[in-house]
């Protein structure tokens, strides 16, 4: 049985440039609602490939920049993104960053959501970057509460925190967004906090996103479907 697409599901289109990409949304067809366009596609023409996905096949957009920078800069870059019709975008989860990055955004239907510490990084990384000492769980929900209190409509967080995070009285009524999720048997890649897509969801998770599990997959159409198999029925 095929199953209709699901926005839940977030393809990462982390493949090298737009002509791939439309190759991989052709293969996908309507199986994928909902793609994810990252920084490594920006000078390969990522914003290109956002606007015909959204405007020529109906298709949502997940900018994932992760912005960082003074406010004022988050804020003009912002601003001119917003221009676009986009969906999600991805900064830095720091308060002041979040804070400029609402105000760039006002008035247009863009979420801005707040990276708390990216799903690749583990204790040891935490420690090399002179993060502060603590237990890594701790830091991600105590960053997404301050996120959440600047003003993010949602958090990018691993699937291993997103229990924590949605028993926080802020996350009411916002986004838990997940990538390290990883079909059960898929090679983790560059992932360390990692979980599948059912045991996701059923953290709290809102959003999952998944990259390349579905497009270095023999066939893409069909790995997309065996995870919507697998979330159907939460």
């Amino acid at each position: 049985m095929t199953l209709p697409a699901d926005d839940r599901l977030i393809v990462a289109m982390d493949v090298p440039n737009a002509i791939a990409g439309l190759e991989l949304a052709a293969k996908l067809g309507d199986t994928v609602s909902f793609y994810k366009i990252g920084l490594g596609m920006l000078t390969g023409g990522g914003l290109a490939l956002a606007n015909e996905l959204k405007a020529e096949q109906g298709k949502k957009i997940f900018l994932d920049m992760k912005l960082f920078d003074i406010g004022a800069t988050v804020e003009a870059a912002v601003r001119g993104l917003a221009q676009f019709d986009l969906d999600f975008l991805t900064v830095h989860g720091d308060p002041y960053v979040v804070k400029a990055a609402k105000e760039g955004a006002a008035g247009k239907p863009l979420k801005i959501l707040a990276v708390t510490i990216l799903t690749s990084l583990d204790r040891a990384d935490l420690d090399g970057a002179l993060i502060r000492e603590g237990d890594l769980a701790d830091l991600v929900v105590e960053r997404a509460g301050n996120a959440f209190a600047a003003g993010a409509d949602g958090v990018i967080a691993s699937p291993r925190e997103a229990a924590l995070i949605r028993a926080l009285p802020e996350a009411k009524g916002k986004l838990i967004v997940t990538p390290g999720v990883r079909p059960a048997g898929a090679d983790l890649g560059d992932q360390k906090r990692v979980e599948t897509p059912a045991s996701a969801l059923a953290a709290g998770a809102d959003h999952l996103v998944v990259g390349r599990p579905i497009w270095k997959a023999e066939d893409p159409r069909a790995a997309a479907q065996a995870i919507l198999q697998e979330i159907a029925a939460i």
